[in-house]
């Protein structure tokens, strides 16, 4: 499944993220990780979640960000959630559509069953229709 916490710069994603990580990461049994641009929320993280800073390994292109994600995948059969802090950022869509690359970690999360939780600057009208039922919170 993936989930989307979508809303303008500033309006308090990263902070619903965090939370929704936090409280999640006591109940499940398998791995968690958390990707983000920075290393700026490291500490407000639970131990227990394996932070990777995108960046870090010159992701650029929606077609890098999949491969990347994937050798995550397959590298932790226990994965059960990831948590994508500045979606667009990382991934490397920048303004452009963000359709395909949902729709990929759409079939990631159904092959392995991995739930996807993005955070998405953008609001909700700014998003194509296709991905509007994915919507979980709108800032």
């Amino acid at each position: 499944m993936v989930q989307l916490i979508v809303g303008r710069k500033g309006k308090g994603k990263t902070k619903c993220l965090l939370d929704k990580v936090n409280s999640e990461v006591k109940n499940i049994l398998g791995n968690v990780v958390f990707l983000d641009k920075n290393t700026k929320h490291m500490y407000e993280l639970n131990n227990k979640v394996r932070m990777i800073v995108v960046p870090e390994f010159m992701v650029e292109t929606p077609e890098e960000f999949i491969g990347f994600t994937s050798g995550i995948i397959s590298q932790d059969r226990d994965l059960q959630q990831v948590y994508l802090d500045s979606f667009l950022s990382i991934s490397g869509i920048g303004e452009g559509d963000i359709t395909e690359t949902v729709n990929k970690l759409d079939k990631l999360s159904e092959k392995f069953g991995i739930d996807f939780i993005l955070s998405v600057s953008k609001d909700e009208d700014e998003l194509p229709e296709s991905v509007r039922s994915k919507i979980v919170i709108s800032l």
